[in-house]
């Protein structure tokens, strides 16, 4: 059965020379990831064979973009999209790709975001967490979240490490690498990201973009577990055109990646629907044949079995 991922990273090298990623001293782990992430060619398509993807939707791995100056920025991503675009072209059938917001100058950044979707052809706006501190719904950001629902084009909302006054008051004082592992991916970028998304809904900004798609990874980032009890508290008073848990149904979408087990699975089923759920698997931090393993055994019937693997991607990106 045909299968589409699309939460599925990869960086360049100018893009490590511009955030300091090309140092010495990295782990031998860290290293191979390093460049599986670097290889947009016959590297990454035999990893793709080897786990049974089809498509990737390509999108910029952007840990240490807080280190780029905002006159920089966007001029490095727009570097980076250039190669994607060439990647794509020389694979068609195989690579597809997001556009990466840089939000530290919105004109900047709604400027190549409009390049990627009108002239590159990608497929969708990707964010990586907060920019200064400040999540999405800020008003500094309403220009650029207007100018993506214009676009028609989903905003896929990824997470990054926490601003340091996070960092320093929730992760810190935990023995050796604890604290840091506990921000990432053990926790911290869950909840992020999670909030990311609660504060979108109950501030009013997608009441005010109705027709902003958003897309979040990691079975959901906890939300369909939470969402009955958050949408019984925070849509009590708060004035807003729709419950959180309508919003979040007409608006919101979510991959599998990273998580391959069962349970996350049956519950985001339970409440977001089949219909919002896309198959993904976050290479090359996890190995596609993982996410294949997982595939495979899920009991789903052949309608939304191709549903999940590649249906669903293919009307949400408009593949």
């Amino acid at each position: 059965m045909k299968t589409i991922t699309l939460e599925e990273h990869f960086v360049t090298t100018e893009f490590l020379k511009a955030t300091g990623g090309l140092g010495s001293g990295f782990p031998a782990e860290l290293a191979r990831v390093r460049e599986q992430l670097l290889d947009l060619g016959e590297g990454r398509l035999r990893a793709m064979d080897e786990g049974g993807v089809d498509l990737q939707v390509l999108s910029l791995a952007a840990i240490g973009m807080d280190k780029l100056h905002r006159d920089d920025e966007n001029a490095v991503l727009k570097s980076v999209h250039d190669e994607a675009a060439a990647a794509v072209r020389a694979h068609p059938d195989r690579f597809a790709a997001f556009v990466t917001a840089g939000l530290h100058n919105v004109p900047e950044a709604i400027r190549e975001v409009e390049r990627g979707i009108n002239q590159l052809g990608f497929k969708g706006v990707f964010v990586d967490g907060t920019t200064n501190g400040k999540f999405l719904d800020h008003e500094d950001f309403f220009p650029f979240l207007e100018a993506v629902q214009s676009l028609n084009a989903p905003l896929y909302i990824h997470p990054a490490p926490p601003p340091a006054a996070v960092r320093d008051a929730y992760f810190s004082g935990l023995p050796g690498s604890a604290g840091y592992l506990l921000s990432i991916a053990g926790w911290g970028w869950h909840s992020e990201t999670a909030l990311h998304v609660l504060r979108l809904i109950v501030s009013g900004a997608l009441d005010r973009l109705p027709r902003l798609p958003i897309i979040i990874g990691h079975m959901g980032e906890g939300l369909p577990f939470a969402l009955a009890r958050s949408n019984a508290v925070l849509s009590f008073g708060l004035h807003l055109k729709r419950s959180v848990a309508e919003t979040f149904a007409q608006q919101v979408s979510i991959t599998t990646s990273g998580y391959f087990t069962r349970p996350p699975f049956e519950c985001a089923r339970a409440v977001v629907g089949l219909e919002r759920m896309m198959y993904s698997v976050d290479y090359p931090f996890s190995p596609n044949t993982n996410g294949q393993k997982f595939l495979d055994s899920l009991e789903l019937n052949d309608t939304d079995r191709a549903a999940l693997a590649h249906g669903n991607a293919e009307r949400i990106l408009k593949l």
